[in-house]
């Protein structure tokens, strides 16, 4: 079975919306490129790791289509070479048109589609932005590790991936570092349901 890694760059408000720049997702959106002053080695040392040698990646129809607009394009580099190979599995109505290879749509039912992936063989499983995508994935249980890269910054607006109505649970912290720049990159598992109890009591 594979495992699903979320990546996440994520504002303290919990925005994720076109961290990369102006034109990547401008929908009813002005701060595109809000992560890129605060961007840095340490940072993408740390989303090498998470990749590592092998990945495939699941993506929402949004997040492919921007990666296919930039990625074939993009100088030659590990983080490059590593997209462009790998096999892409896409939340899409339109699967024909999934020009950026290899490339599969989940079809119609993304829930059923990610799990019948999950269950072949295969590299780790890399979910990248898709704010509608990655909702399903937490609801329905199927993510392994989520990775935010929280970004010292406040939106007010944008698309998020912790929405009102998200089924309450717990998560486990396995990880957690401070880069220069000011991003925190912490690593978290599922955990089980949500506890509750009260301050103070023995």
């Amino acid at each position: 079975m594979r495992t699903i890694r979320i990546i996440e760059h994520i504002s303290l408000d919990g925005v994720i919306q076109a961290p990369g720049g102006p034109e990547e997702d401008p929908e009813g959106f002005a701060h595109g490129g809000w992560s890129a002053p605060h961007s840095g080695p340490e940072g993408g040392k740390a989303i090498m790791a998470a990749h590592g040698d092998a990945f495939d990646l699941l993506l929402g129809r949004r997040t492919y289509d921007i990666f296919a607009g930039f990625w074939p394009k993009a100088p030659k580099s590990p983080m490059a070479d590593g997209l462009n190979a790998a096999t892409k599995y896409v939340a899409t109505h339109k699967p024909k048109t999934l020009a950026w290879g290899p490339a599969e749509d989940l079809g119609a039912d993304i829930v059923a589609g990610v799990r019948r992936v999950k269950q072949t063989s295969g590299p780790h499983l890399i979910v990248w932005g898709s704010s509608t995508l990655t909702p399903v994935l937490l609801e329905h249980g199927l993510a392994d590790e989520l990775m935010l890269l929280v970004f010292p910054v406040l939106l007010g607006v944008g698309k998020r991936i912790f929405a009102e109505g998200m089924p309450p649970r717990e998560l486990k912290l396995v990880s957690t570092k401070a880069v220069g720049s000011g991003v925190i990159i912490s690593t978290y598992k599922p955990n089980g349901p949500l506890r509750t109890g009260m301050m103070g009591a023995e």
